[in-house]
C-alpha cells in the first residue's frame, strides 16, 4: 500500500473555521465553502469521519449553514488558539485517532496553516485541500500553501482526495460517488 496516498480508513476530514461573519470576506468564499461542503458529503459517503472547528463562534458566528447542512454527523469543537491542535480541542476526536488529516477551511494563512503545521509536527500525515481553503487575500493563501509544502505538508485538490479515498473504479461506491459528486 502506498503510504503517500490518502486512505479512507486512515483519514479524517478537518474543516477549519468556515464561519458566518468571516465567510463574506474570503476571496472566492462561496466556492471555498461549497468545496468544504462537497468534501464533507464525500467523506460521509465513503465512511471518513469529519471534525469541524469554530473559532470564537460567539464573536465570528457559527459554521456557515451550507457547510453545516453537509456535516450532520460531524463532531463540532470550539477553539481560541489559531492552531486547533495547540488549542487542545481536537483531543478525543477522530483527528487524534487517525493517521492522516485532510484539512480545509479558512483562513489558509492563519488557522489552517497553524493547525496543519502543528499536526505535522505532532506526527500526523497532513494534506491541505487547496481548492477548499481560502484567505481574504489570495496572496496570503498562496504563500501559506508554499510554506506548508516546504515543511512536508501535501497540497492537494478535492478531486485528488475523493479519488484516493475511492482507490478504484468499477465498484458500487465509485459509481455512487461519481454519479452524485464528480462533475
Amino acid at each position: 500500500e502506498n503510504a503517500m496516498l490518502m486512505n479512507r480508513e486512515q483519514s479524517v476530514l478537518l474543516i477549519v473555521d468556515v464561519q458566518a461573519k468571516l465567510a463574506p470576506f474570503i476571496h472566492d468564499g462561496e466556492q471555498v465553502a461549497a468545496h468544504c461542503a462537497w468534501l464533507a458529503q464525500v467523506a460521509e459517503r465513503v465512511g471518513v469521519p469529519v471534525v469541524v472547528t469554530e473559532h470564537f463562534p460567539e464573536k465570528i458566528g457559527g459554521t456557515l449553514d451550507s457547510v453545516r447542512a453537509a456535516t450532520q454527523a460531524a463532531h463540532y469543537v470550539g477553539k481560541q488558539c489559531f492552531s486547533a491542535q495547540d488549542d487542545g480541542c481536537l483531543d478525543g476526536t477522530a483527528v487524534e485517532r487517525q493517521r492522516q488529516v485532510i484539512v480545509c477551511g479558512t483562513e489558509a494563512h492563519v488557522c489552517v496553516q497553524q493547525t496543519a503545521l502543528s499536526l505535522h509536527w505532532a506526527g500526523k500525515q497532513v494534506f491541505v485541500v487547496a481548492d477548499a481553503s481560502g484567505s481574504r487575500d489570495p496572496a496570503n493563501r498562496d504563500l501559506a500553501f508554499e510554506r506548508m509544502r516546504g515543511h512536508g505538508i501535501e497540497i492537494v485538490s478535492r478531486e485528488m482526495v475523493a479519488f484516493e479515498w475511492l482507490q478504484r473504479g468499477g465498484t458500487d461506491l465509485f459509481r455512487e460517488v461519481n454519479r452524485d459528486f464528480i462533475r
